[in-house]
């Protein structure tokens, strides 16, 4: 029951405070951690093959620390109080999650748009992903929101509930670290083929079973919004694989197949064109009002999923 309602007031926490902005979130302090340890690492190891091993200390040194240093943490409090303890596993759970954060950023976008105010529309945009976004229409700006609100359900929302209900505030920190280490050193340029490859793939590894619970959450949200169910499920099965990602793909075809959309194509990245395969079927054009359809089967989604996660915890504790 303890752990029941702890995943709930953590996900509640977040829904309603987000992450205040005059806290140091955890992924800062993550974020100087990995950047301290690749200048170490670059400094001792001159071959690629050297560098390729010392990509092993990345996932080993920073997963496994956050894992430890959490727990040892919530053990300290309890010897304090139980009731600090508790407080603070749900308030450290709650940072790993990002469903307000995510969402004000697409309504940030969106009411921009609905504004006419394109260029703090492309700002807004800048601000939640890599692509060059100053050149960019509105409907690219909209498929720029859409895909950023669907691909990060994953990795945002459901996988760190996933790992929280599974080994509590430990664990979900341990996912947030090796999903960090991803977006900082998983990329598959020449600074990081060698160094970032263990990171990259084991937080494929982490997100494998989640993305797929997402998919099936975005199947019955989109049903319960009245958007097309079964368009979500045909754009899973016959797109989510032509994505870069092994898992992102789901989330974001499968939101395209919900609002007939198509998602993907050309982006740029500091000037250098990239192709994005096409996850979709443009049955019509895309919309700003398409970003709070998102938002909204995003956080349904995730309702789903934390009901889902409560249910289990429950029945595993009446066993």
């Amino acid at each position: 029951m303890h752990a029941t309602i702890t995943l709930l007031l953590a996900y509640i926490v977040d829904r309603i405070v987000g992450d205040p902005r005059f806290l140091t979130h955890p992924v800062v302090i993550m974020g100087r951690v990995i950047s301290w340890l690749e200048k170490q690492i670059r400094r001792g190891c001159r071959s690629d093959r050297s560098l390729k091993w010392a990509g092993l200390l990345f996932p080993l040194v920073l997963v496994g620390g956050s894992y430890m240093a959490i727990w040892v943490l919530i053990y300290a409090l309890s010897r304090l109080s139980p009731w600090l303890a508790w407080a603070a596993e749900i308030w450290l759970i709650s940072t790993t999650i990002a469903s307000k954060g995510l969402a004000d950023a697409g309504m940030d976008i969106f009411h921009h748009l609905k504004k006419s105010d394109l260029s703090s529309a492309r700002t807004a945009l800048s601000m939640v992903v890599g692509r060059d976004t100053d050149k960019l229409d509105e409907p690219q700006i909209v498929r720029g929101a859409v895909e950023t609100v669907a691909e990060n359900m994953v990795d945002a929302i459901i996988s760190p509930l996933f790992f929280a209900a599974i080994g509590g505030a430990p664990l979900a920190m341990a996912y947030r670290a090796a999903n960090t280490l991803d977006s900082m050193v998983g990329y598959k340029d020449e600074r990081y083929l060698n160094l970032g490859w263990a990171s990259a793939r084991f937080d494929d590894l982490t997100n494998y079973i989640p993305a797929r619970l997402c998919a099936l959450f975005i199947v019955v949200a989109a049903w319960l919004h009245g958007q097309s169910a079964t368009g979500a499920w045909r754009m899973m099965r016959r797109d989510a694989r032509k994505h870069p990602s092994p898992n992102s793909g789901f989330a974001e075809a499968g939101v395209a197949g919900a609002l007939g959309i198509q998602l993907g194509g050309l982006n740029t990245y500091r000037g250098v064109a990239s192709h994005r395969a096409l996850l979709g079927e443009p049955t019509r054009p895309l919309e700003a009002e398409d970003i709070p359809r998102t938002v909204a089967i995003m956080h349904t989604g995730a309702l789903i999923g934390v009901g889902l996660f409560v249910a289990v915890l429950l029945l595993i504790s009446y066993r």
